[in-house]
């Protein structure tokens, strides 16, 4: 059940393309060992209201929060956050190159039983491959 979830300044949209960014981030996490696709979802969180630093109002962030199902070791977590963070880093270079702009990411472990959810996904999937 990974989520990747984006939040970033809303200063931001006039620079890039957020649907790129999600797009870029979704096809990294898919293509890495041990995320399984049908439990995937990026979704990105525009922040209207924010202070950054100085409060310059140049000043950006985006922030990658990594939501995974319990179990996985940290040195597999720490792979995750090894291989997605530098394709994010990537994606906003050109940002970064001409703006001040702060960019995180955190991985976070869903409790296995503070958790709920219903997902038919990926039945639809194997019918859709057959």
């Amino acid at each position: 059940m990974p989520h990747q979830i984006i939040e970033y300044s809303a200063n931001l949209e006039s620079m890039m393309d957020v649907q790129a960014l999600i797009d870029g981030m979704h096809q990294a996490a898919a293509e890495t060992e041990g995320l399984p696709l049908g439990g995937l979802r990026t979704r990105a969180a525009r922040r209207d209201l924010y202070q950054i630093a100085d409060r310059h109002p140049d000043n950006a962030f985006v922030h990658v929060i990594l939501k995974l199902g319990h179990g996985r070791t940290e040195a597999v977590r720490q792979a995750f956050g090894d291989r997605l963070y530098p394709i994010l880093c990537g994606l906003l270079a050109p940002i970064a190159q001409n703006s001040p702009i702060a960019i995180s990411m955190e991985i976070q472990e869903i409790h296995p039983h503070l958790t709920w959810k219903k997902n038919n996904i990926r039945e639809h999937m194997a019918n859709r491959d057959a």
